[in-house]
């Protein structure tokens, strides 16, 4: 990698880089504050897509980590900017929360269940037999399905919770129609937060503690990729995988330095 352009701009997974299970990792602070110093382009990127970045700003402001609103890319936004591009001011019947809503609201998009252009399906702790009904029968009707991301589970306090992929095998299941999932691996959300920031992919980075969702996606949208030993991934699984990221770290505070 000795040949690759310095790199520019950064991207970085937020749960189990940033924080864990509430509480900021080691160095995370210092680097948020080495990159707001240094100017450089920057992103924080969840698939959750139950919060608003204002929401997640305020979240992190608690835990004594300053990243703005701006900086900040989910799932919902990805979600969101898709389909704009594709049909804009369509209409969707959406399961999810606040998050997914107001991504769509603010395209313009209307929310409906009468002959919805699309079903979006995002995350939610309230799941409901009723909506996964109504999005069922709407699909078979020909809306289109479109999923936030494809996670099976969410981390809970008790445990793992069914999450949005786990949910849309079901209705894939039930209407055989599989969805298109916007949110990591697919490249598409590290492509349209590159341009949110004005980057380019040839000198930006991702850092993430999943190889089959982080580290592929940043790989195969063209950045450095950097894997962080603090959330899911564990050393001796990476090399089950059939790709490799360009470094892998102990944590982020292994990474201040190279902003």
């Amino acid at each position: 990698m000795a040949d690759r352009k310095p790199i520019q701009s950064w991207l970085t997974d937020m749960d189990g880089v940033l924080i864990h299970e509430g509480v900021p990792i080691p160095g995370a602070d210092s680097f948020l504050k080495k990159l707001r110093e240094s100017g450089k382009p920057f992103l924080v990127l969840t698939n959750n897509s139950i919060y608003t970045p204002r929401d997640l700003h305020a979240r992190l402001r608690r835990m004594g980590l300053d990243v703005p609103i701006e900086n900040i890319w989910t799932s919902a936004l990805a979600t969101a900017q898709f389909l704009d591009d594709q049909r804009p001011d369509g209409s969707a019947y959406v399961i999810g929360e606040a998050g997914l809503t107001t991504a769509l609201h603010d395209i313009g998009y209307i929310l409906t269940d009468h002959e919805p252009d699309y079903v979006v399906l995002g995350e939610t702790r309230t799941y409901s037999f009723e909506a996964m009904t109504k999005a069922v029968r709407l699909i078979n009707d020909g809306a289109r399905f479109i999923c936030t991301n494809p996670d099976e589970t969410g981390p809970s306090t008790e445990g793992p919770l069914p999450a949005t992929g786990a949910v849309a095998a079901l209705i894939t299941k039930a209407t055989g129609k599989k969805p298109y999932f916007a949110g990591k691996p697919n490249p598409l959300m590290m492509r349209t937060g590159l341009n949110a920031i004005g980057a380019h992919s040839e000198t930006s980075a991702m850092i993430g503690d999943r190889m089959d969702t982080d580290v592929l996606a940043g790989m195969e949208a063209g950045m450095r990729t950097f894997l962080v030993l603090t959330g899911l991934t564990r050393p001796d699984q990476v090399d089950g995988f059939p790709y490799r990221p360009s470094q892998v770290v102990d944590s982020i505070a292994d990474l201040v330095d190279r902003v």
